[in-house]
């Protein structure tokens, strides 16, 4: 959508679209694959072993398709609006270098992985979880439509990671969709309600700082604790990361070396 930079603000309208139709196709694909055609085959990775009904699939597509919009109206407003002369987006990758370019995608995860742990945590405050993210947390047992089914204050709240980025720190355009396309990516994962982590990963000193599907599924099971997006870090720090998080990972994993799944799945990972 960042070719839509200078344009006028009646071409914004179609932004919206465009966001919903990258989440569309990107969940209809791994919806296609994970819950119809490998359902039975792959189920061993299913983290619960049960799938949300119907019901369930509509109000989560109903709501990530509102949740677009509220998207495609922040970036209208930031880029669109004279606010665009107050960002700090810049067009030419040598105003700042390659290494830049590249250590701001970094810099940008890290920060939105910080605003969305302290803002997900505010959304379990009993008031706001009863008014707005109980919208989220119907889906107990979350599919891929789920990573964008938000309260539209909620949606509100997750776009404000955006007007940060863009008013804070130097952001070229390719930064920018990169660290939206990873944002996108991340989070439908973490709602995928599959493991697609090899358990070796979880005892790494890197994996060990990971999110993992199976961290965020629990939250959604259990409504409290792994509050991150991307890393483990502040729920380590904070004292918020779920302590049957291992047992989840280990009943996982031996339930999908039992059943050895044909490929890349097998009890040999």
């Amino acid at each position: 959508m960042f070719f839509l930079t200078d344009a006028p603000l009646y071409k914004w309208l179609i932004v919206p679209f465009i966001i919903f139709g990258r989440y569309f196709l990107l969940c209809s694909w791994l919806f296609g694959l994970f819950y119809l055609w490998k359902q039975r085959e792959w189920l061993a990775l299913k983290i619960q072993q049960k799938f949300p009904g119907r019901a369930d699939y509509r109000r989560e597509i109903g709501y990530s398709a509102l949740t677009a919009l509220i998207f495609g109206l922040v970036a209208a407003l930031c880029l669109a609006t004279p606010l665009r002369q107050h960002t700090r987006l810049y067009a030419d990758v040598s105003e700042y270098g390659v290494a830049y370019l590249v250590g701001s995608v970094v810099f940008t995860v890290l920060l939105h992985d910080t605003y969305f742990y302290w803002m997900h945590r505010l959304m379990h405050h009993p008031l706001l979880y009863r008014h707005i993210h109980l919208v989220h947390h119907k889906s107990v047992n979350p599919s891929p439509w789920a990573a964008y089914a938000f309260h539209p204050l909620e949606a509100l709240l997750e776009a404000g990671i955006l007007p940060i980025i863009l008013f804070l720190i130097p952001v070229h355009p390719i930064a920018l969709f990169s660290f939206i396309t990873l944002m996108l990516w991340f989070n439908v994962y973490g709602h995928l309600g599959y493991e697609l982590f090899p358990k070796k990963l979880y005892g790494h000193p890197l994996g060990r700082w990971l999110n993992s599907s199976v961290y965020h599924n629990l939250h959604h099971e259990r409504f409290h604790g792994n509050y991150g997006l991307y890393f483990a870090f502040w729920d380590r720090w904070m004292g918020t990361l779920r302590p049957d998080n291992a047992g989840k990972v280990a009943e996982v994993h031996a339930r999908r070396g039992a059943r050895a799944v044909p490929g890349r799945w097998s009890q040999s990972e």
